[in-house]
């Protein structure tokens, strides 16, 4: 079982013929509304793969909430740890440019509310996988993974968006998740180069680096990986990486071994990249097996 802690936002998504510089307006031909938030669309993406997944975060009282949940709501995700918070939900801005690259910018409204005890300690376990991010309070998800430690739970964070962790709770990560920004952010603090060897030597934890179209470089005290990006012609990489994420760890929820999740992670992100959007870009686990074979 995968507990998801972590953010619900709705994301308002702009195709631009090119992203904006810093005082530039951009016009658009329209927008999009879709469910996001790096929580809710990476249980996504571990649900679609096959995984049973408990969401605990926090949306506001207003009339964004509905329309951001609807997807966690849709499939087979435990969402009896969502609470209304007496703030916005949070939204997203998105702008993305015909080569699917994007710019970003997060109101974190009601996210800032979540808990960690709104995962009760009957959860965890050793049995328990517990995913991770940083969009919600860090004092937050620093007390969750000392708590699902103590329990003997897995704990896999995405370092996303890059933000200081109290050097306890980072020392006892079973993996770490990270793009290339946030690895260099990582590795500023230990002063070693932002490789997953170096960093995995620096701190004693797994660490997976997400390259984009570069592939994935992966180290744990198991081996070491580089492995390539999926051959695609990408449409939207706004999802790619939170599907990349949800997918692996519901591969290692299930026991596989770190090499065959990371490939099984990669094929499910090249197809997200095919595709328009972040939570609804998710594939289902039978479009991954098919693009694995």
């Amino acid at each position: 079982m995968i507990i998801v802690f972590g953010s619900i936002n709705l994301d308002l998504i702009f195709p631009l013929p090119h992203l904006p510089q810093p005082g530039q307006t951009v016009l658009g031909p329209d927008m999009r509304i879709e469910p996001g938030g790096k929580g809710a669309n990476q249980a996504v993406a571990a649900a679609r793969d096959g995984a049973e997944v408990v969401f605990a975060g926090c949306v506001g009282r207003d009339a964004l909430a509905e329309d951001a949940l609807r997807l966690l709501r849709a499939g087979s995700i435990d969402t009896a740890r969502i609470l209304h918070a007496d703030r916005a939900t949070g939204c997203a801005a998105i702008c993305v440019d015909p080569q699917g690259r994007n710019l970003i910018a997060v109101a974190s409204g009601a996210n800032l509310a979540a808990r960690h005890t709104q995962v009760e300690d009957a959860l965890l376990g050793p049995e328990t996988t517990v995913l991770l991010q940083m969009e919600v309070p860090a004092a937050e998800t620093e007390a969750l993974i000392r708590r699902a430690r103590a329990a003997g739970a897995r704990v896999v964070l995405n370092l996303a968006p890059a933000a200081p962790l109290a050097a306890d709770a980072l020392a006892m990560l079973d993996l770490l998740l990270a793009n290339e920004d946030e690895a260099a952010f990582l590795a500023a603090g230990t002063g070693c180069p932002a490789t997953a060897a170096a960093l995995h030597a620096a701190l004693g934890i797994g660490i997976v680096i997400t390259l984009g179209e570069h592939g994935v470089d992966a180290a744990t005290g198991q081996g070491a990986w580089r492995l390539p990006a999926a051959a695609i012609e990408a449409i939207d990489t706004t999802g790619a990486g939170d599907c990349f994420t949800g997918v692996l760890t519901a591969a290692i929820d299930r026991g596989q071994p770190l090499e065959l999740a990371l490939r099984r992670a990669t094929a499910a992100a090249g197809l997200c990249c095919t595709r328009q959007g972040s939570q609804g870009s998710m594939p289902e686990s039978a479009e991954t097996e098919a693009a694995l074979n």
